[in-house]
């Protein structure tokens, strides 16, 4: 098989050495070392691949925003190698079958892990647990349940989704918003909410979630998981959590790491997303957070939608952007540059942490001789100006078009194989 080189690249941002990759592992780390393909790593920092815990792919159901092959090409360009599809495709992920169809179009796209993500209820319908049991036995090999894009509202079908999942190790992340507080909200509760005339959405119906499920979790030792935490009051119940020993881990957005309410004043429905942007107060807390280990990952949920969905009117206009590609150089610019972080904490963020939580056992490994080739060159020297028709995603509602972000992804190593060199899908 082709042996590859990368030349001369600061691996976690430290040491600056050649790494060789053969038969997908990493052979040797060092000086002067060669390959029969090589790639210069010059400039260019060498992280783990990277991990996305929360992924929409829309197949089956919606190919017109997004397949798992269009998806995985996005995922690969944004230096991931492993992504988690979340479950509210059509029909919905709840069976065996689902899974095990959307796992089986990773397989053969090839480009990155998929790992499908199981619904915690039957048409995330909040009414019956689904056949938890049977995707996790499935060839998919589900840990990751919920019903994202709804809450597991029901405090009892929440308890029990908890004690069914501990049987397999498992996990149910939850979309923490309480559906009361919520009817016909549109953006964020507050002074800009109030100067647009748009209805609020209140930062205690997601606290108030993720006070209740924290609670369930101590009480039946389980795994609880908080997708796209991203008020100051969440990140403070999750510290809480934690000090008590409690199970949870807890994920923050790219995007509610640069954005506040402030830039819907455009009225652009680009920028409309569950849960909405928040406070420049929020946005400095989830930082904090993510920043001293509160918030465990990154998550880009990256939610493709088509044209139609949201070149309308700001009320009419579908929830949700895409991330993926967009994800490390947010990271880069937001973490990294304002000295919140270090290369190696973002490799743990990024790859480290949400391989743990998703129980992927040969990703987030260290860039050591041994571990399979799973490796992200990115050169955070250049500078790239977003344009949505340059992505690889079926979709274009990305919030950073016209916006210029630090660093590019010049190489993907996907289980020792380039699916990205020189910034391009290889």
């Amino acid at each position: 098989m082709t042996s590859y080189v990368i030349k001369g690249a600061s691996i976690l941002g430290e040491q600056v050495a050649d790494i060789v990759i053969e038969d997908g592992v990493i052979t040797a780390i060092g000086a002067d070392l060669s390959g029969d393909v090589v790639v210069d790593g010059a400039g260019c920092i060498a992280l783990p691949g990277l991990v996305d815990l929360h992924t929409h792919l829309r197949e089956p159901g919606r190919e017109d925003a997004e397949t798992v092959l269009s998806g995985s090409r996005s995922a690969a360009l944004g230096g991931f190698t492993a992504v988690h599809a979340m479950a509210n495709t059509n029909p919905v992920a709840d069976t065996a079958g689902v899974v095990e169809q959307v796992w089986r179009l990773g397989q053969e796209a090839g480009l990155v892990d998929v790992r499908p993500v199981g619904a915690v209820t039957i048409g995330l319908e909040g009414t019956a647990l689904a056949s938890l049991g049977a995707m996790a036995d499935s060839a998919a090999a589900v840990r990751v349940f919920s019903d994202d894009g709804k809450c597991v509202h029901d405090p009892v079908l929440m308890r029990r989704a908890l004690e069914y999942v501990k049987a397999f190790d498992g996990v149910v992340a939850q979309h923490a918003q309480e559906p009361r507080l919520t009817v016909d909200a549109q953006m964020n509760e507050g002074v800009v909410s109030s100067k647009l005339g748009l209805a609020g959405w209140p930062a205690v119906a997601e606290e108030a979630i993720i006070a209740r499920d924290v609670l369930l979790a101590q009480h039946v030792g389980s795994r609880l998981h908080i997708c796209h935490l991203s008020t100051a009051g969440s990140v403070d119940i999750v510290r809480w959590a934690k000090a008590r020993g409690i199970n949870v881990t807890a994920e923050v957005t790219p995007h509610h790491l640069y954005f506040t309410d402030e830039i819907i004043e455009s009225y652009n429905p680009i920028f409309k997303v569950n849960p909405p942007l928040r406070t420049r107060e929020d946005v400095e807390a989830v930082r904090a957070g993510l920043a001293d280990g509160t918030i465990d990952i990154v998550a880009t949920d990256h939610a493709p939608h088509a044209s139609e969905d949201k070149d309308c009117e700001w009320a009419a206009a579908a929830f949700g952007m895409t991330g993926l590609e967009t994800a490390l150089a947010v990271v880069h610019d937001t973490m990294i540059k304002t000295g919140l972080m270090t290369w190696a904490a973002v490799a743990e963020r990024m790859s480290v942490n949400p391989a743990s939580i998703g129980r992927v056992a040969d990703q987030g490994q260290p860039i050591a001789v041994g571990s399979p080739a799973h490796i992200t060159l990115f050169n955070p020297s250049i500078d790239v100006e977003i344009h949505p028709e340059h992505t690889a995603s079926n979709s274009r509602n990305t919030p950073f078009v016209g916006i210029t972000l630090p660093g590019k992804v010049v190489a993907t190593f996907y289980r020792g194989r380039p699916t990205v060199l020189n910034g391009e899908l290889a």
